[in-house]
């Protein structure tokens, strides 16, 4: 572990295998993982820099090689490996080789456009916090009012956010920081459109935005995630990242 503090075996697990944390937490209670060849069940248990861990006897080597891929999301698929609903997620449409991949963020069921997924957990969280600009296309009812700009302009904290929330949400306030970048590509008393770039990945942060200035979002189409694009990739299509794509995401994550 590079540069790492000690990390709960079952992170240490989901970042280096297959498995997910939920699926090395039952690996452990069944007693098929070892740390220094003795069998651990406490899911509190902490691996230390120089320990070895194996699962079924087989070591577990720490991954330093990476895959992502861009996934175009369509509308009615969620973010996540199971629904309690048995609604349609977006392991139903991937290929299953990519059943472990796990996102970089998230974008709720009716938003569309670009999702990326990693074998790694360390490089989705990396990406899901870090600061890359993230476009989109957005279609909102109404016209845009003075207030709006100014908020994109210089950003707002707006102490009831639970309008354009999900219904069992949480957060109820919210700090806005200033968009990177915004283009009105119309507006008009029935609806506009624009186009935002923005380097936070807040829950449902552009729906809570515009719903504050009493303007729905009908359409949200992330486009683009960092600099990578589409690139012409159907909806409900996967694709791997280009050799360029790959150079600047590694140089992303060495200047962090």
């Amino acid at each position: 572990m590079t540069k790492q503090e000690d990390i709960r075996v079952n992170k240490f697990i989901s970042h280096n295998t297959k498995y997910s944390r939920r699926e090395a937490d039952t690996l452990i209670v069944e007693g098929r993982v070892t740390i220094n060849k003795k069998t651990v069940k406490d899911l509190s248990t902490k691996v230390k820099r120089d320990d070895e861990v194996a699962i079924n006897d087989k070591k577990v080597h720490i991954q330093t090689q990476y895959t992502v891929i861009v996934y175009n999301k369509p509308k009615g698929e969620l973010v996540t490996k199971n629904d309690p609903k048995k609604r349609k997620i977006i392991y139903d449409t991937l290929s299953h080789k990519f059943r472990h991949f796990i996102s970089a963020g998230r974008l709720d069921y009716a938003s569309t456009g670009v999702l990326l997924l990693t074998d790694s957990a360390s490089i989705a969280n990396r990406l899901t916090t870090s600061n890359l600009e993230r476009v989109y296309n957005i279609k909102i009812r109404g016209e845009i009012p003075p207030q709006m700009i100014r908020a994109m302009q210089e950003g707002i904290e707006i102490d009831d956010a639970t309008a354009g929330a999900h219904e069992k949400s949480s957060i109820t306030s919210m700090t806005f920081a200033p968009f990177y970048a915004y283009k009105i590509l119309k507006s008009t008393p029935t609806y506009s459109k624009l186009r935002v770039a923005i380097t936070e990945g807040k829950n449902r942060e552009l729906r809570r935005f515009f719903a504050f200035f009493g303007n729905e979002v009908v359409d949200l189409n992330r486009v683009s995630f960092g600099g990578i694009e589409l690139n012409a990739l159907p909806q409900g299509k996967s694709r791997y990242l280009t050799n360029s794509e790959y150079s600047s995401l590694r140089k992303f994550l060495k200047s962090e």
